[in-house]
């Protein structure tokens, strides 16, 4: 047959696409490689069974190059003698019938071995009628081996439970298997021919096509990518598949296509999500668990258990207390009553509007029985409303147009916890999603349980402080002196500052008393410890003080006295500084028992500490006081103080004194601006004490 005649029916010829019967005109495609892994060998005999061709691959199969086998009786050749009769009977048969015949028989090779080879003969017919022999032949091993891994790919795809598919390079399924038929829901016909695109359009298609031309473009093969979609076989519910990509080549790297594998790992994605979210509930409890609390501060505990619910639970979250609670009172509500309620807290992510329609804090507001909060704090239970509708906003919200900035704000989650602790309703947690789109499940509200159950023993820790402080407070103020600016020769100041939020109120106290003859004494004193008991030992000290002043006694003999008061009051023990100024004199007497040293300040001179006898507190019992005179002139100034005033933990106090000295040496100026420079430097945020601050100055007309 000429090269440029026409092809042989059936075949594949340059104008037609190999195996695709009325597909494009593109030019015959290269070669399959799977002959060449059989290296068949032909071999053609002619009537009288001679060799007339002999193929190269022949030559390697049987030993014998051509020029030795051409024109040689093949039987005789490579047949045993044993075998000959038979082989003699079969070509025969084959010329006679023209009935091919297949099988494995063994052959002599040219070194002397025997080897057994895959046969297929048939009769082959020229134009002239003549006949021939053609005999194909292959090393059986090596078919063998081809057939074994062919039946176990094929019962490995066909039998595994990975869904597998190959789609050609126009990324078409032509195979698929029964695993992948029942993952997507669709038979293999379904499949053939079709893109992904066209098959699963619900799989994110155009992903998993860009990543297969990927594939086929790089060689670099996809491993365990995630999808997400739904199938025909599950329509209603999103799964996700562990999707896996690879190409395709023959012997000589012509890419073939890619090669796919799916495997459903929706159970698995769902643990992993669960422990995963799990594990971030355990972190935000231990966070919270840090975060709340830090002080006894009421407001701050309840803004840190609100930074801790936004935006790991929830949009926006409200601290609500009832105002009765934080009154110091118990609260029930009955079916019919409405709550007040007082804002304590609120922070909203990303939600102008929803923040908005809240409470700000401090306020104070009435919730009718209908709402939500009501139905929460009054039961003492959770309230979920998963999906929030319109009728629900009025319901969740203060007021109309709350309901309406919630509305524009995109409510659509809400849940309320109580915040419960002793046994007692407190108020509640008031929670909102408006970004987050997903609804509060179980799983939040019992992440919500938790924390409210941790942060009300903090509120409520902070709420009985808060109270016994303001009350503590309240009888340290009432027990303190107004006095006159000025008296006795005297102008005089004082400011008297509490102790920080986190801590209780002091003993600290001072007092100006107007003497006989134009006298003055003045008072400083700290009672030591802290709350409502050092306040009341502080009152009764300073009862006795006024009481003893009016009787005119020497300054150390004053404060024998006080000592031994102060034995007599549950073994208290407090410092203080007592000072008679004699405007007729000029003269200051002082006694000092355990406390810092006054300053005195004098024109045209440094500010000096006064060297007075330290003396012991009052108290201790048995000690001796010692008074001591000092001179001052119009215009000078004394300054009493307590011990807050000048000590830290992170200073000497040697270095803070030196700071008040330098502080006082400047020019004159009102003794109120003094006492504000004074309390305004030295006295830290985070000194645990409170602080009085007493300043005499003596008026040029005495």
């Amino acid at each position: 047959m000429s090269a440029t005649g026409p092809p042989a029916a059936g075949g594949a010829g340059p104008d037609r696409e190999a195996g695709r019967p009325g597909g494009p005109d593109r030019g015959a495609e290269r070669p399959s490689g799977l002959l060449d892994v059989l290296s068949v060998a032909s071999v053609v005999l002619d009537a009288e069974g001679r060799i007339v061709l002999w193929s190269p691959q022949a030559e390697e199969l049987f030993g014998y190059p051509a020029h030795e086998a051409l024109g040689q009786y093949a039987a005789r050749l490579m047949v045993h003698e044993q075998h000959l009769d038979l082989v003699i009977e079969l070509f025969a048969d084959v010329m006679a019938t023209g009935q091919g015949w297949a099988g494995a028989f063994p052959v002599r090779h040219k070194d002397g071995s025997t080897r057994l080879v895959e046969f297929r003969n048939m009769r082959l017919l020229d134009v002239r009628g003549d006949v021939y022999a053609l005999g194909l032949a292959a090393d059986q091993s090596t078919v063998r081996r081809l057939e074994r891994d062919v039946a176990l790919s094929s019962r490995m795809v066909a039998q595994s439970p990975i869904g597998l598919a190959v789609l050609d390079t126009g990324l078409r399924y032509v195979s698929v298997n029964p695993a992948l038929e029942r993952i997507d829901g669709l038979r293999a016909e379904e499949h053939l021919g079709r893109t992904v695109h066209q098959v699963l359009p619900k799989m994110d298609p155009d992903a998993l096509e860009s990543a297969a031309r990927r594939v086929m473009d790089t060689g670099r093969s996809v491993v365990d990518r995630t999808s997400v979609g739904r199938t025909p076989a599950d329509p209603d519910e999103d799964h996700v598949w562990s999707v896996s990509l690879y190409r395709l080549e023959d012997a000589f790297n012509t890419v073939l296509g890619v090669a796919l594998s799916v495997v459903d790992v929706t159970e698995q994605h769902r643990a992993g999500v669960e422990a995963e979210t799990a594990r971030r509930r355990l972190a935000l409890i231990a966070d919270a668990s840090t975060r709340i609390g830090t002080t006894l501060d009421l407001e701050l505990t309840a803004r840190e258990l609100a930074e801790v619910a936004v935006p790991e639970l929830a949009d926006v979250a409200a601290v609500d207390l009832l105002a009765a609670v934080v009154e110091g009172r118990r609260s029930s509500l009955g079916p019919a009553e409405a709550a007040v309620i007082r804002a304590l807290a609120v922070r909203a992510e990303n939600s102008p509007d929803a923040l908005a329609a809240a409470d700000p804090p401090g306020q104070v507001a009435r919730y009718g029985p209908d709402r939500l909060v009501t139905q929460c704090v009054r039961t003492g239970r959770p309230v979920l409303v998963p999906q929030v509708k319109d009728g629900d906003l009025p319901r969740i919200a203060r007021s109309p147009e709350a309901a309406v900035l919630l509305g524009r704000a995109g409510v659509h989650s809400y849940l309320a916890v109580p915040l419960i602790a002793r046994g007692e309703v407190l108020g509640a947690l008031d929670l909102k999603r408006t970004g987050n789109p997903v609804p509060f499940g179980q799983d939040d509200l019992l992440l919500a349980r938790e924390l409210a159950a941790r942060a009300a023993v903090q509120i409520d820790n902070a709420r009985w402080y808060q109270n016994a402080r303001d009350t503590a407070l309240a009888l340290q103020r009432s027990l303190l002196p107004s006095h006159p600016p000025v008296t006795g020769g005297l102008e005089v100041a004082s400011r008297y500052q509490p102790a920080g939020a986190t801590t209780e109120v002091g003993g600290d106290w001072f007092d100006v008393i107007p003497l006989e003859d134009g006298k003055t004494a003045l008072v400083v004193g700290d009672v030591m410890g802290s709350g409502i008991n050092a306040a009341a030992t502080m009152g009764r000290l300073r009862t006795a003080t006024n009481t003893l002043a009016v009787l005119g006694l020497d300054p150390a003999r004053l404060l024998e006295h006080l000592d031994r008061i102060t034995e007599g009051l549950d073994h208290s023990i407090a410092t203080c500084l007592y000072a008679v100024h004699d405007p007729r004199r000029r003269q200051c007497r002082i006694a000092n028992a355990g406390h810092l040293p006054p300053v005195r300040v004098r024109a045209g001179r440094g500010p000096e500490l006064l060297d007075l006898p330290t003396g012991a507190p009052l108290g201790v019992g048995g000690v001796a006081f010692a008074t001591t005179e000092f001179g001052l002139d119009p215009g000078d100034q004394l300054v009493l103080y307590t011990d807050g005033l000048v000590e830290t933990r992170r200073h000497s106090l040697d270095e803070r004194l030196g700071t008040l000295l330098s502080l006082l040496d400047g020019p004159a100026r009102p003794l109120d601006e003094i006492c504000d420079l004074l309390l305004r430097t030295l006295h830290h945020s985070d000194n645990h004490d409170d602080v009085a601050v007493l300043i005499a100055r003596v008026r040029a007309d005495t």
